[in-house]
């Protein structure tokens, strides 16, 4: 009878989501309209071992790129660092780090940044196609700032606002983007917290538009003269990649020390296809989690005409390892996502949990 229990309960808190309606909305036309994509990659180890998910029960600083209602279950202070090859053979790296605060008894604050690592890219001009003038970095930068409150046992909420800036050495873009998210607990078990459901809306703010000397040249006025003038081309505005995000999540707990967590998400993006999702994670005794994970969307299996880099299978482990007899913990996170060129995409994270 439990068991049957379960299954049901899984089909309620999982099965909405794939539900025809939902499923078939999509964007596709207004895809390549947007900037700032890097707003749409997860740059935590642990988070993305499963796709990024956890739209419910995601909690600590990973809450504050995929729902930051889960904040607040952050139990004092944690601070996580991330490292990403991100498509493994294009020379691209992500790092982030961010700080997880308790604030009182029902709040949190946290703060985070990420940073996009290109490498040197050798500077070409018209004239001098094969390069030889030196080498330039971009530079990308995500600043985050989050408070979240419990407004009840049962339902958390909270804000992220982010500061964005892409630039090379002479031509730069930055603006300010928000995420708000809530989370609603519910459940059977005696604590009535093994179901959960969120809901978060990511990236909304002003369009953004680049600017600098290197969108200007020398050239000759429109009549006849000794001298050259500075003519400026003019940048056009684009928006960023806001998105919904809708998710669910059970805990089954199969015996005092194993628990399955399955999850489910469904992801309404403004500029590009809209995907479906379905997780899960194992956990042995809180000390060792497996997770696996695939987000669909339209085309994603063909190599024609997919519009993703992704091929929606991911991966991950993470080890928790207990310092002392204080509560504090080291946790280390490993994730793989699948992708359509190159090696894929590596994560690796180490987590404090003071």
């Amino acid at each position: 009878m439990n068991r049957i229990k379960h299954i049901i309960v899984i089909a309620l808190a999982c099965g909405w989501v794939f539900t025809p309606g939902v499923a078939q909305a999509g964007n596709g036309d207004r895809a390549g309209q947007a900037g700032s994509s890097e707003l749409l990659i997860n740059p935590w180890a642990r988070s993305s071992g499963w796709g990024g998910l956890g739209i419910a029960n995601s909690m600590g600083v990973e809450a504050m790129f995929l729902n930051v209602a889960g904040l607040p279950f952050t139990e004092k202070t944690e601070v996580s660092f991330s490292h990403t090859q991100w498509l493994k053979g294009s020379e691209t790296n992500i790092n982030a780090g961010g700080v997880a605060l308790k604030v009182g008894e029902a709040s949190a604050i946290g703060f985070a940044i990420m940073a996009m690592d290109f490498g040197d890219i050798q500077e070409t001009t018209v004239n001098q196609p094969e390069g030889g003038l030196g080498y330039y970095t971009p530079q990308f930068f995500n600043i985050s700032a989050s408070y979240a409150k419990a407004f009840s046992n049962s339902i958390y909420g909270g804000v992220t606002f982010k500061i964005i800036s892409q630039s090379i050495a002479d031509v730069k873009a930055s603006g300010i983007a928000f995420d708000a998210g809530i989370q609603y607990v519910t459940g059977w078990n005696e604590e009535q917290n093994d179901l959960k459901f969120g809901i978060t809306l990511k990236n909304v703010g002003s369009p953004m538009k680049f600017s600098g000397d290197g969108l200007s040249f020398r050239g000759d006025p429109p009549e006849e003269s000794n001298y050259q003038m500075t003519i400026e081309q003019r940048a056009e505005r684009y928006e960023l990649p806001s998105l919904v995000a809708i998710g669910s999540s059970y805990d089954w707990k199969l015996a005092e020390q194993h628990m399955l967590t399955i999850a489910a998400a469904f992801i309404s993006n403004s500029f590009t296809e809209d995907q479906i999702g379905l997780g899960v994670q194992y956990t042995f005794k809180e000390r060792f989690s497996f997770r696996g994970g695939y987000k669909y969307e339209k085309d994603i299996t063909s190599s024609d005409d997919t519009m993703t880099a992704s091929k929606g299978l991911s991966g991950g482990v993470t080890v928790e390892v207990p310092m002392g007899k204080t509560g504090k913990s080291l946790g280390i996170d490993y994730s793989y996502r699948t992708s359509e060129f190159f090696d894929g995409t590596h994560g690796f994270g180490i987590r404090l949990s003071l």
